[in-house]
């Protein structure tokens, strides 16, 4: 049974944690695309209010606060994205032996396989 363990450790590139990466992943996708289309709703919600209202000052104010939204919406999708993309560059381009044969590129496969 100890060597079946042993195997599976060596076959399994996220070696028992792909439970863990699973979630991780599923949070990372999450706030990729929930809080933007969350930050874009509610601009659109607020300038609808400010348009019901037929107030000048808060179409223009409201419209601001769309557009600034817009703005975070897209730096919070692209960050989640280009973070990502990062971990896979540093983790395909450095191979660590000093943890006992447990190098990045499994991480690597580990992540993009889940």
């Amino acid at each position: 049974m100890l060597d079946f363990v042993q195997l599976l450790a060596k076959t399994d590139p996220c070696q028992g944690l792909g439970p863990i990466v699973v979630v991780i992943k599923s949070v990372f996708r999450l706030i990729q695309f929930a809080i933007p289309i969350a930050l874009i709703l509610f601009g659109t919600i607020d300038l609808g209010k400010a348009v019901i209202s037929s107030d000048e000052k808060e179409v223009k104010k409201a419209q601001s606060t769309l557009i600034k939204r817009f703005i975070y919406a897209a730096a919070i999708f692209f960050v989640v994205t280009l973070v990502t993309l990062l971990t896979n560059l540093v983790a395909d381009g450095v191979a660590d032996d000093s943890n006992n044969g447990a190098d990045t590129q499994s991480w690597s496969r580990c992540w993009q396989n889940k």
